[in-house]
């Protein structure tokens, strides 16, 4: 048995002051008003004046620390190893669009990491797939060269001259990619799709019928068509505000829609750069924090120093003062951690404690189906994260065994 003791504990709708929270084997058995108890062989830790909150768990993240999730080799097994230092218990791994040669080896890589855990590291969960079928005008950092349209079936879609990466060694149709997805089913939870692109309602209904979590993302759809596609049971929202129609009072567009829509929950980049501090809270103030999730978008450039380069898919992406970006200026995706979120939530959008745990714990943990996960409570999986007064992550335990100690702990 392991006792916090001493720590503010956040709870989902309050802060127990000075208690203690009692771990068995993989789960919370008790949690106590007292500062300090110690069972019979109890390991009592000392973790006064800080918190002990749920582990963060991270629905859209590409990278980390110069890993990219479509690297190959372990990639996946790297980054699972290097997310507990920024409180990160269990996450998503997401990939930009790519070939399906590349994506069926993600997908094994996703499988294996999920089946067999990686020692010390974060538990990784089925993949998020910023995928093929995304709008090509609202494509971001995403590679033209792989978008694909589902309507087109088997027919092989024409690439430029300029299309060709070392991800795309021949042509491949839409039907390849959705190949390679029903053949990985349980390895792929969260699938990206613009449903306005040709076939894209459709698209929406044969994944959400195959077990799939379909977001809505990288898309030029209008409000109508938005409203469409939550109708055929989308349920998720990709990086809210980012590479979407934006909101105005007349034409609501797909961000307005996911504001309207209960049904939808939506990710928000909480780094204070790809959505301004001052919408992040028009979003958690119209939907509840009960429907949003703190992400981090983060890529391979997360974690390193102002200049250095990285990579996104393939291509080179620089390490910028507020996010990353390709070699010609375009934003490709942050450097932002878990940890840093959870502060900026704090800092920069005025919500209290209890909501930042809702926002980067509680909510992608219920939104996913991860029963007793993301909560402070007596049963649930002992996945917790100890935060000093100023929000640095200090311990990360998942199921119940200390796998990251801070230095100055």
């Amino acid at each position: 048995m392991i006792v916090l003791a001493g720590a503010d504990l956040v709870l989902p709708d309050r802060i127990v002051t000075n208690g203690s929270l009692l771990i068995d084997g993989s789960q919370i058995v008790a949690l106590d008003s007292r500062p300090r108890v110690e069972p019979a062989q109890a390991e009592v830790i000392d973790v006064s004046d800080g918190y002990v909150v749920p582990g963060f768990i991270d629905v859209h993240v590409h990278g980390i620390l110069g890993h990219d999730t479509l690297d190959g080799g372990n990639a996946v097994r790297e980054i699972a190893s290097r997310l507990p230092p920024y409180g990160v218990t269990a996450f998503c791994p997401t990939t930009v669009a790519c070939g399906p040669e590349a994506l069926r080896g993600f997908c094994n890589q996703v499988r294996r990491a999920r089946v067999d855990g990686v020692r010390n590291g974060s538990r990784v969960l089925p993949a998020h797939l910023e995928s093929n079928f995304i709008n090509e005008e609202f494509r971001g950092a995403q590679p033209a060269e792989c978008l694909r349209t589902p309507a087109t079936a088997r027919a092989t879609q024409p690439q430029s001259d300029a299309a060709r990466t070392f991800m795309v060694r021949e042509d491949f149709s839409a039907d390849d990619i959705l190949d390679v997805i029903a053949a990985a089913r349980p390895d792929i939870g969260i699938i990206t799709v613009a449903p306005e692109i040709p076939g894209g309602l459709d698209l929406v209904r044969s994944l959400v019928a195959a077990g799939h979590r379909v977001s809505l993302g990288h898309s030029g759809a209008d409000f109508d068509t938005a409203n469409a596609a939550i109708d055929a049971g989308a349920r998720h929202a990709t990086h809210l505000f980012n590479r979407m129609t934006p909101v105005t009072h007349r034409v609501p567009g797909l961000a307005g829609a996911v504001l309207a829509r209960e049904e939808v929950a939506a990710e928000l980049i909480c780094d204070g750069y790809h959505v301004h501090p001052a919408m992040c809270r028009v979003a958690i103030a119209a939907k509840g924090a009960d429907r949003v999730m703190a992400i981090t978008d983060g890529t391979a450039a997360a974690g390193l120093a102002v200049g250095a380069s990285a990579r996104l898919g393939g291509r080179t992406i620089r390490v910028g003062e507020r996010a990353a970006f390709l070699d010609d200026g375009t934003l490709a995706g942050s450097t932002l951690t878990m940890d840093g979120a959870f502060r900026r939530v704090v800092s920069a959008f005025g919500s209290s404690i209890v909501e930042a745990a809702t926002l980067c714990s509680t909510t992608p943990a219920r939104e996913l189906g991860l029963t007793g996960f993301g909560v402070i409570a007596v049963g649930a999986t002992a996945d917790v994260v100890v935060l000093d007064r100023a929000l640095n992550v200090t311990r990360t335990f998942i199921a119940g065994e200390e796998v990251y100690v801070s230095d100055h702990s």
